[in-house]
């Protein structure tokens, strides 16, 4: 961080591409994006997201790939993708197709360990069921009960607002599901590049033990878990975010450079 300006600087050139997970777009790093120095951090809403049309293209994984993949030709070397949640996943598959396109990976609870033994993604295979639940996530009444479970503090009313809606506008939302299956992570090969595995270690959505199924794919990896962290310290705590997020792209262009 720069002290005197008060804005999270990177070192010269590096920039990081934000993927968002389900239910969400580029607003859920709104508020780290604005810490970081100008073209530091560009965050991307993908198709069917945040009530971005979903399109043919965007139906499909390989239609998703391409979205990120022109987001990420657009910035500066060395490229950082950070990936929370599905957007770990996507930057995984990205990693896996377009290897060349970027210098290094922080992925942040990505989805696609244990699906088998996971039940909410067991609950969401019929496709009335994924619809149903994107309604309820996004419904007004039953936001108390999201908030309980999903936040251990309240979030500001216009950030709350967002989030919930994010889901109700969601046209991707089931689709994830098809996406991100057991054999798609069976299908993955290693890839060697410059990675951080992050999680908290209050996660309940994705716990921190499906750390180690990532870093066998990314054997160079390392992990890290911030122990006071739950599912969306990117909302909860962004001042906290936005700082280990800089550290860790500072040490992965270090490690670049060796």
């Amino acid at each position: 961080m720069d002290p005197a300006a008060g804005t999270i600087r990177l070192p010269p050139g590096a920039t990081i591409l934000a993927l968002h997970g389900n239910g969400g777009g580029a607003v859920r790093f709104d508020a780290i994006a604005a810490r970081f120095a100008p073209g530091a951090l560009h965050a991307v809403t993908l198709p069917g997201f945040d009530g971005r049309p979903l399109g043919p293209r965007g139906a499909t994984l390989a239609g998703q790939v391409e979205s990120a993949l022109a987001a990420l030709g657009e910035l500066t070397r060395p490229r950082i993708v950070l990936g929370h949640g599905i957007g770990g996943s996507l930057a995984l598959e990205l990693a896996q197709r377009h290897r060349d396109a970027l210098d290094a990976l922080l992925l942040h609870a990505p989805v696609g360990a244990r699906l088998e033994q996971r039940r909410f993604p067991r609950l969401m295979r019929p496709r009335v069921v994924r619809g149903c639940v994107r309604r309820a996530l996004g419904a007004r009444l039953l936001r108390p009960l999201w908030r309980r479970w999903l936040f251990r503090a309240p979030l500001a009313p216009d950030v709350d607002a967002r989030f919930f809606a994010g889901y109700r506008d969601c046209a991707a939302f089931g689709h994830a599901f098809d996406w991100y299956t057991p054999a798609w992570f069976a299908s993955l090969r290693p890839v060697d590049v410059p990675a951080v595995l992050l999680w908290g270690g209050r996660e309940r959505v994705l716990t921190a033990d499906q750390s180690a199924d990532f870093a066998a794919l990314l054997p160079a990896a390392r992990t890290v878990v911030v122990p006071d962290w739950d599912h969306f310290p990117m909302l909860e705590e962004p001042d906290d975010y936005a700082r280990r997020i800089a550290d860790l792209a500072t040490g992965l262009v270090a490690e670049l450079a060796r």
